[in-house]
């Protein structure tokens, strides 16, 4: 009973903290030069949502950012083994929405296009939204006839859905790392246990030599 009650508090401090941070988009600066790249872990079977926008100035103008209108930048996202799930090229700005296939780390690399103006830096707004973050409740809340508390409490439920799945994913790599560790314990333990009993074989090898060197010497 105490073991759950912990978890409901967990779960609601989480929901909290959830409501509580706002959505923020991640700024860019990519160079004439080079790539750009963010990373998030993921695991398999989730919702992802990137939206990007290239716009002009460095950092000190994204109080009051330009959409370009010339030339744009190659996106491209990948999966942890390599796989190519979003390339474009030339773009200002688009989105990519894929269901994961793979967990593990997803790459996504931004850089200019070869032949952009004036061949100065850039900034790029990328937001990048996974899981229960992605859902349109808008549009949910349209199609189902739902509004107002009734609303809230179905947010609240994909939210605690989306912890709960994130307390299993955790749970199941806790399993597997403790797996790996006790395989590599045992491991450990037999490899001890061969060099003990080799050095055990080499000391009575080197006594029996000795001794046997001894009497032929006529010393003992």
């Amino acid at each position: 009973m105490a073991g759950s009650g912990l978890m409901m508090v967990w779960a609601a401090a989480m929901i909290m903290i959830w409501l509580a941070t706002p959505s923020q988009a991640i700024w860019l600066s990519l160079p004439s030069s080079g790539t750009k790249c963010i990373s998030e872990e993921i695991h398999s079977n989730v919702v992802v949502l990137l939206d990007y926008s290239l716009v002009q100035g460095g950092d000190d103008d994204r109080s009051h950012p330009t959409t370009m209108s010339v030339r744009g930048s190659d996106f491209m996202v990948t999966s942890p083994y390599g796989t190519n799930l979003h390339h474009q090229e030339n773009v200002t700005k688009g989105q990519s929405a894929f269901t994961t296939s793979e967990g593990g780390i997803h790459i996504a690399c931004f850089w200019l296009d070869g032949n952009h103006q004036n061949g100065a830096d850039r900034s790029i707004d990328v937001d990048w939204k996974t899981g229960i973050s992605t859902k349109d409740w808008d549009s949910v809340a349209k199609k189902e006839k739902i509004e107002g508390v009734e609303l809230e409490l179905r947010k609240l439920e994909g939210i605690v859905d989306a912890i709960h799945e994130n307390i299993i994913f955790l749970k199941e790599r806790e399993a597997k790392m403790r797996e790996v560790s006790e395989t590599t314990n045992a491991r450990v333990a037999w490899f001890s246990l061969m060099s003990l009993g080799v050095c055990i074989v080499v000391s009575a090898l080197q006594l029996w030599h000795l001794q046997h060197f001894f009497r032929k010497k006529k010393l003992i």
